[in-house]
């Protein structure tokens, strides 16, 4: 799948994260037209990554906001009722659609290869469509909650642990090589957060966002291919 075909299929993107804010908040805004709802959620958030990719999360005030998204501060209101629960907000509406969009990913496919490269191939393409997100959420989990950092560290260890089953279940079928699978999808994660961590380093060498995508794969194939199991066969049978 390259990258195109997977926003014509999931359509992703900052819209999206609106979207998903506002059908998790809705009840508790005082904003109650969803058309001007998205519409500003949408310059929020991106006040919101402007403002942080300048001078972090931590050091934004509300008057910054205000003065960056164009509203004023009784429309912030409307949708947010602090900073920290804008915060909570849009780190969970990114969570949230993250991972509605692997588990639809994996749901269809059974053989473990094929869901393999779906995780790999999803992840890096959503962390494509919201760079700012995603970038966001891992510079500014320092400065979370204790409460939040606990709802961070369960989203990235449910990722994880999704990469991890697939890998045990291969290994179980004798599809997959025999591994450690916590340990690789420990570095399977970290491999995929290089791409949005370091987006500009590949940006200049221009390497596509599919090209890395096949060069994990590929990488997962090598300590993974069928050709190691008949090795290993064959060394016991010697």
């Amino acid at each position: 799948m390259t990258y195109a075909q997977f926003l014509e299929q999931t359509g992703v993107g900052p819209d999206m994260l609106a979207r998903q804010a506002w059908r998790d908040n809705q009840a508790a805004m005082k904003a109650k037209k969803e058309k001007t709802a998205l519409k500003n959620l949408s310059r929020i958030f991106g006040a919101v990554f402007t403002i942080s990719g300048q001078k972090g999360f931590a050091a934004m005030t509300m008057r910054d906001l205000s003065a960056e998204s164009g509203l004023s501060a009784g429309a912030l209101y409307d949708y947010v009722g602090s900073k920290e629960g804008l915060l909570t907000m849009l780190q969970a509406a990114g969570r949230g659609l993250a991972g509605e969009v692997l588990e639809r990913a994996v749901a269809g496919a059974s053989d473990p290869w094929e869901q393999l490269k779906l995780v790999i191939t999803h992840h890096l393409y959503m962390s494509e469509a919201l760079p700012q997100w995603f970038y966001f959420s891992y510079m500014e989990a320092r400065h979370l909650g204790d409460r939040e950092k606990k709802a961070a560290l369960a989203a990235e260890e449910r990722s994880e642990s999704t990469l991890a089953a697939i890998l045990e279940q291969g290994v179980a079928q004798g599809r997959f090589y025999p591994v450690d699978a916590r340990l690789l999808a420990a570095v399977g994660k970290a491999m995929l957060q290089e791409w949005y961590v370091k987006r500009g380093k590949y940006a200049r060498r221009r390497v596509a966002v599919e090209d890395y995508a096949a060069f994990l794969i590929e990488l997962f194939e090598s300590r993974l291919r069928p050709a190691r199991i008949m090795e290993r066969k064959d060394d016991h049978a010697a």
